[in-house]
């Protein structure tokens, strides 16, 4: 496993020290605070560019477990304890937003057998508990006293769709504490069985057509926004490039325009997402869709006897790749903890928080924060805590070994 930081023998040595063993021994205990917390937190709706009131609810949250918490210029909430000016850092984050969102607090159920029911509870309501708790069990346990670098919790906002990972490219590049991060543990969703350690790179594009509009019937034969960019769509995806390697995906996941079924729309549009490991497929597929949009366009107005269309496209995100050295000790203190925890995970590539920090050479993982879910980004997401204490107690195990380093 190679060696450990601050003379650490092993994991399991730094689990029996003073104030760890108090930590892990509160982590079990106040599952039912978590779970409380869980469902309370998940009742606050944080849609992406409006988290405020779920960023407002965290700060308190910290400052009652004695941390001085702020709200900087992105709207994340950082949270820190007796800061050293200058200092080092690790930070432990998790994102506020979620694609979907309670219209009401009842949307957000809890099961006979305990589960959590309704938009965000699993991601990241996951995530986010586990901060609290982290937070908690080092306020009240003593924590890990050999540290060489301090904590400082972060809720971050706008990881999902449109935020283009905004909060974290705030916290990571012009926050006053970006200078001194020396890590990052990223916690989204559940699961333990992956450390995301490399970033899936992304981009994602609108693409709108324009025309005059009309009648169905009187204006019949001006060029039509939906018709074009229907074809436009159609190309793409029927592309022989898509199936080329390296491996690469495509969703239109947002299609819009028109305003009756009798209307010539004056407007259409759809917003398209792109992945790869490849930075040049990427490129690649950008260029398909060009050629797509601009084919489409030269159909429609050759068949148009008036008014024509006019087309534009338009980036409204990209996401950096980047990855975490096999020989990096982050990743050789989460497999040790997760060989002492009897945990089974893999590496994987994802497009995470981690992907703005693994791009700057800064190292970061994404990992999950405990317990069981599904159904992410639908409305039927859920959250069961069986297995919690297990991720807490590796997020918190591996905090300390990186803040001993």
């Amino acid at each position: 496993m190679g060696p450990m930081p601050g003379g650490i023998e092993s994991v399991a040595e730094l689990a029996q020290m003073d104030g760890v063993r108090e930590c892990l021994q509160l982590l079990v205990r106040d599952k039912q605070w978590v779970n409380e917390k869980h469902l309370e937190l998940c009742r606050i709706a944080a849609p992406t560019f409006f988290e405020q009131q779920r960023a407002e609810w965290m700060a308190r949250q910290f400052s009652e477990l004695g941390y001085e918490a702020r709200i900087d210029r992105a709207g994340n909430v950082t949270a820190m304890q007796n800061s050293t000016p200058g200092g080092p850092l690790v930070a432990v984050t998790a994102h506020l937003d979620t694609v979907l969102a309670p219209r009401s607090s009842d949307d957000i159920t809890v099961a006979p057998d305990g589960s959590l029911r309704g938009p965000g509870v699993s991601d990241n309501g996951a995530g986010l508990a586990a901060l609290l708790a982290i937070a908690r069990a080092l306020s009240q346990g003593g924590g890990f006293r050999d540290a060489r670098a301090e904590v400082v919790f972060a809720a971050n906002v706008c990881e999902e769709g449109e935020g283009n990972l905004s909060g974290m490219r705030y916290l990571c590049g012009q926050s006053p504490l970006a200078p001194r991060l020396r890590g990052l543990l990223i916690l989204d969703g559940p699961a333990t069985d992956h450390i995301t350690a490399q970033a899936l790179a992304s981009r994602r594009f609108e693409v709108g057509f324009t025309g005059p509009g009309g009648h169905s019937w009187s204006d019949f034969g001006i060029g039509n926004p939906v018709h074009a960019l229907s074809r436009a769509i159609a190309l793409f995806s029927d592309s022989q490039k898509l199936a080329k390697l390296p491996r690469a995906s495509y969703n239109f996941g947002l299609i819009e325009g028109g305003v009756s079924v009798n209307s010539i729309p004056a407007m259409a549009r759809a917003k398209l997402d792109i992945r790869s490991e490849s930075p040049e497929r990427i490129e690649e597929l950008a260029g398909l869709l060009t050629a797509s949009v601009e084919r489409s366009l030269e159909v429609e107005n050759v068949r148009s006897s008036k008014g024509k269309v006019a087309a534009k496209i338009r980036e409204i995100g990209a996401r950096p790749g980047g990855q975490l050295a096999e020989d990096a000790s982050l990743l050789r203190f989460l497999r040790a903890v997760d060989n002492h925890l009897a945990i089974r995970s893999q590496v994987d590539c994802a497009s995470t928080d981690a992907n703005i920090p693994l791009s700057m050479g800064l190292p970061a993982v994404s990992i999950g924060a405990g317990g069981q879910g599904g159904g992410a980004h639908t409305t039927a997401e859920w959250f069961h805590p069986e297995g919690r204490e297990t991720g807490l107690k590796r997020i918190f195990l591996t905090l300390c070994l990186l803040l001993a380093e």
